[in-house]
Formats: structure tokens, sequence, C-alpha cells
């Protein structure tokens, strides 16, 4: 059997170079010749190019062989969702899903809940994998795969030396990430200690002494060889499959996605109450749009993080989203992109300011109360230390060129659709080279995928809300 043979087992048609990392994994795992060359396969995927798809396609065919029947997912805490979703629409195959929540103890209890039949699958986040790692070692899984593994690049932190003794236990791994090397070629050893340790062996100071020399004070500089290069690079993509939305043709001009966000506990019941007196505000008042779109600005505000209490006074009631953002910034800062993000309220401008700030990023940005907005375009065009761009929905919609990115976050939503297309035409227009990427950051059980859903198909929100209600 060749690997072309084997059918990427999910709903809809892959891109071409999805059904090409799926057969390089094929490849690699010995599916179709019985020759394993490795435990271990990156996909070094950029933002955008679905290695997401190819992770649950992968899956589903070690599953439809017999050779896996239990997979660990690990990622940071905000794509937890993302995964939950992505097997729901595209996994053409029976599995069981449990996303790992709450507190230690409840998920110690969901992972002994676990059936033993069929393919299950856990999903779980780096910081909870490692507190639990006695349980998901019980657990037997015979996959486990790493999203946005450059959270495991740093080998001596708790969170790595985890993903490494699960990784160990298992004979199929996934490692998925825009780019392996964020900072230095350093960065490579524990992603591959995690995938196949044959590949770099198991000593980091065995790794080092290859491929670096110590220099500096003390000699604890270290600077890679120049002259191992070609070695280094042969070793890092023999189990890797890497691709850009540049080099994707078959993709079309624009990708979308809806990150889903779970509010805290107390934020949502905030916003369950808020929307239950808005209710029997309206209901006892005048059913207009104006009335429904004035109590709709105080819902948006919470999923922002953010609610305005009567004495106009500002406070801060969820860090949801802006944890979520920060997964992105870093996935992007690691992939070496610029990105955009859009938001509605000033608020939610400052806390991503503040975020930016403290990460040390650099940063444009532009809202009503920005007077010189050429200057910040410019700088985010051309400076490559200013990283992103931080825009005000209704105020950077218009006449702004932001094509060094070409991906646009939008932290937040307002109700105009010609805002709302004029803030997606920043980057998608004349001298963007890449295919454009959009991330809707959307708070699970709330009004935001009503807009973004009224937003996308050109639908009148206001129109919409009342005929709901």
């Amino acid at each position: 059997m060749n690997t072309q043979e084997l059918k990427m087992p999910i709903k809809g048609v892959p891109f071409e170079h999805q059904q090409r990392a799926f057969d390089f994994a094929c490849d690699i795992f010995g599916l179709s010749d019985f020759k394993q060359k490795s435990s271990g396969v990156g996909l070094l995927m950029e933002m955008g190019c679905g290695k997401t798809l190819v992770a649950i396609a992968v899956i589903g065919i070690l599953y439809q062989l017999g050779l896996i029947t239990r997979v660990i997912i690990a990622a940071p805490l905000s794509l937890l969702g993302v995964w939950e979703s992505e097997f729901e629409a595209f996994a053409d195959f029976d599995y069981s899903l449990t996303v790992l929540k709450g507190t230690s103890a409840k998920k110690k209890e969901a992972i002994a809940k676990i059936p033993k039949t069929g393919l299950q699958v856990i999903v779980v986040n780096y910081e909870s994998a490692w507190r639990l790692e006695k349980e998901l070692l019980a657990f037997g899984a015979e996959c486990v795969c790493c999203d946005e593994g450059h959270k495991i690049k740093e080998g001596r932190t708790a969170q790595s030396k985890g993903m490494h003794h699960l990784g160990d236990r298992v004979n199929y791994k996934l490692l998925l990430t825009g780019t392996l090397i964020t900072n230095r070629e350093l960065d490579v050893f524990s992603e591959y200690r995690f995938l196949d340790p044959r590949v770099y062996g198991m000593s980091f100071y065995a790794f080092r002494n290859r491929y670096f020399d110590m220099t500096g004070y003390g000699n604890h500089v270290p600077v890679f060889r120049k002259y191992m290069l070609d070695d280094f690079l042969k070793k890092m993509h023999s189990i890797a499959f890497r691709t850009t939305k540049k080099e994707c043709l078959d993709l079309p001009a624009i990708t979308e996605e809806v990150r889903t966000i779970e509010l805290e506990t107390k934020a949502m019941k905030m916003y369950k109450e808020l929307e239950e007196e808005s209710y029997t505000e309206l209901k006892n008042g005048e059913v207009t749009a104006p009335n429904i779109l004035t109590k709709l600005l105080r819902l948006s505000q919470v999923t922002g993080g953010h609610l305005t209490d009567d004495e106009k006074d500002t406070h801060v009631v969820s860090t949801a989203k802006l944890a979520a953002l920060e997964d992105i910034i870093d996935a992007a800062d690691a992939e070496n992109q610029k990105i955009v993000v859009m938001a509605r309220f000033v608020p939610e401008l400052n806390d991503i300011q503040a975020l930016l700030e403290k990460k040390k990023i650099g940063y444009a940005v532009v809202w009503g109360g920005v007077k010189d907005r050429a200057e910040e375009v410019r700088r985010f065009q051309v400076d490559e230390d200013c990283r992103v761009f931080v825009g005000q929905i209704a105020a950077a919609g218009l006449g702004l060129t932001l094509t060094s990115a070409s991906t646009m976050v939008f932290y937040s939503l307002d109700y105009s659709m010609s805002n709302f297309d004029q803030a997606r035409a920043r980057i998608h227009r004349v001298g963007q080279k890449e295919n454009c990427h959009y991330i809707y950051l959307i708070a699970k059980g709330t009004v935001d995928r009503k807009v973004i859903r009224s937003l996308r198909n050109k639908i009148d929100l206001a129109k919409t809300l009342v005929d709901d209600f």
C-alpha cells in the first residue's frame, strides 16, 4: 500500500498542502510500508495553514488502523475549546473527547471516569498536564500531541519535563507549531527530546557541545557553529513537515478561525444576571432596535472583560480573552509574524497595550485619541521591532494600510457591518503578498456568537435581535 492510498478521515476536502502533511506523517509512522521511521512528527505549519485538521486526520487514521485508542492533546488554555470544536467539525470517525476543566480534583475525577472502549481523547492545558502526570500516565495513551509546541522549548521547566515523560511512554507523537526555533537554535532540543530523542540525543549538554561553541565571560554564551548547519537542518527536517501561508498556493486569499473562549465562572454569572435584567427591562418597556443595542452594549463589555457601573466607573470582570490573546501573540512572536489586533472598547485597548508592555513587545496603536496615525502606521509597516498593531475598530478601519501583517485578531466587535468590512480590509489590500488569516475571540454562551454570525453573513444585527426577542 502506498501512503497516498491512505484517505484522510475528515469531513470535507483537504487542501493540497494538508494532504501532503498527512502523507508525510503517515510515511514517518510507517502506516503504509510497516517501517516506522520515527515515533514523532513535527507539523511546522504557520497559523492559518490548518495544522489542527492534519493532526485530527493523523489521529483518526492511527485509530482506524487499530494502532491507538487513547490520545492526550496538550495545548495552551485558550486552545482547549478549539480542539473540541475542530474535532466536532472535521473528525469523520467515532471518538469521545474530554476537555479537562475545573479544579485539580475535578480533572482527576474526569480522567478516572473515561471509558475503556473506543477512541478516547483527553485535551488538557500544559500547566495541568505536568501536575496531572501520574493520572495521565495511568490513562495509558498511545499517542500524545503537543499543540503550540514552542511552549516546551525550555527543557528544564516542569511542563517540558512532564511532556517528555508522557512522550517516552507512547509510540506516536505529534508536535504542532509555526516554527521550532523561536530565539535560538538551542530551542530545538527540548521539542525533539519529546518527539524522538534519537534525532538530537537525550543529553542537552551533548547536543550543546556538538552544535555550539561556548564563549563570553566564563564560557556561558552558546554560539552556533555555522559549519554544522547542514547536519543540524537535515536532522531537524527528517521528521518535520514545514509550510508557510506564503507557500500554500492552494489556500484561498482569506481563512477564518473562531476561537471560543470560556469566561470565568464569576464573570459568566455576572453576564447571565445582566442578560436577565436586560430582558426584564425590555419586556416592561418598548422593544426597539436602539433599546436592544443599548442593552447589548453592556453585555459585549462583559465578554471583553469590563463593566461600567452606574457611577461611570469601569471595572475589570474577566481576563479570559486577554489570556487567549496572549497565546496568539506568543505564537505569532514564535513564528516571527506581525499581527493586527482590533477591539471596540478603550478599556480593552488599554489592557492589550499593558500586556504588550509587560511582554516588552513593540507595538503601534490607533484609536480615537491618537493624533499622529500616519506615524503609528509607518512604524508598524517598516520597523521590525514594532510587532503588533492595536486598533480601535471604528477609528482604525478606514484608510490605513497594514500589509506587513497577514493575521488579524478581533478581540471584540462593534455592530456595524461597514466597520467590520473596513477593518478586515486593512491587511487584505494591494501590497499584501500572503494569504490573510482572521481570528475571532468569541465568549462561549454569550452574544458574541450572534454578533459574529450576523456580521459575517451581513445580517442586520438589530433586526435579528428584535425578531429573536
